[in-house]
């Protein structure tokens, strides 16, 4: 079909997609903030006068970046692997099967829904932010780039989650069992150089501990991990996992029966 007609069914579907995440925004947007909140309370606040500072910064500041990144992560997955899921479960994903609609289309589309849904969810975490810490942006370039790539990322894993997904189950496992603690072990509250060498090599095949702290070196100016590493990683993942949602669509993997 003809590069308008795919255009236009991109805009479809993203509008689409869009227009659920801000018709619900009272479960899409606001839980979030409301958790990230709590986070600056107990750790900013109580612990963090504790702690004083980490990285040359303080400690709420510190901690900042890392609970918007998580936040981030957590909706952008969560919002894909729930839509596609559901227009599986409801039969009508087979509705844009039929249609002259490329495939790339289909999984362009929804991922960029989970890239609006995790940006507005970063943009209001990050007002919250404001009211507990300084926020300053050391290097916009990289903060947007390193947020954008990271929400893609983690939209494609959702669709991965959702093509796979047979049952309600299945979609909850991996954000509880996978995303959850390797958010928690990926530089959200503490800095790695802090961890014995073991933990420290072994915390480097974590790949959230290199967004995390490319997005940190953005807002901040400090990362404990090389910056080009750190956009090698999500270049990468977001090119391999991209290519295996068009291989998964085009065979009709967990769709087709």
């Amino acid at each position: 079909m003809s590069a308008r007609t795919q255009a236009v069914a991109l805009a479809t579907l993203v509008r689409k997609e869009c227009n659920r995440v801000f018709r619900i925004w009272l479960q899409t947007i606001l839980p979030p903030a409301i958790t990230t909140a709590l986070y600056f309370l107990i750790f900013g606040n109580i612990i963090g006068r504790r702690v004083g500072q980490m990285g040359g910064v303080d400690y709420a500041q510190f901690i900042a970046p890392g609970l918007i990144m998580m936040q981030l992560i957590t909706n952008s997955y969560g919002n894909v692997v729930s839509s596609f899921f559901s227009a599986k479960m409801q039969r009508h994903l087979e509705e844009m099967l039929v249609a002259p609609m490329a495939n790339w289309v289909i999984v362009l589309g929804h991922t960029l829904g989970g890239v609006v849904r995790g940006l507005a969810v970063a943009a209001a975490v990050t007002v919250v932010a404001l009211f507990f810490t300084r926020l300053q942006v050391a290097n916009v370039l990289v903060t947007v780039s390193v947020i954008v790539l990271t929400a893609f990322v983690f939209s494609l894993g959702g669709l991965i989650n959702a093509i796979l997904a047979k049952n309600f189950d299945d979609v909850s496992i991996i954000p509880s069992f996978v995303l959850a603690p390797l958010s928690y072990l990926g530089g959200v509250f503490y800095s790695v150089a802090l961890l014995p060498e073991f933990a420290r090599q072994l915390s480097l095949l974590n790949p959230i501990l290199y967004m995390v702290n490319a997005f940190r070196y953005g807002m901040l100016g400090v990362s404990d991990v090389d910056l080009g590493v750190a956009y090698a990683v999500i270049l990468g993942f977001a090119a391999v996992l991209f290519a295996i949602c068009l291989v998964m669509i085009g065979r009709g993997t967990g769709i087709r029966t």
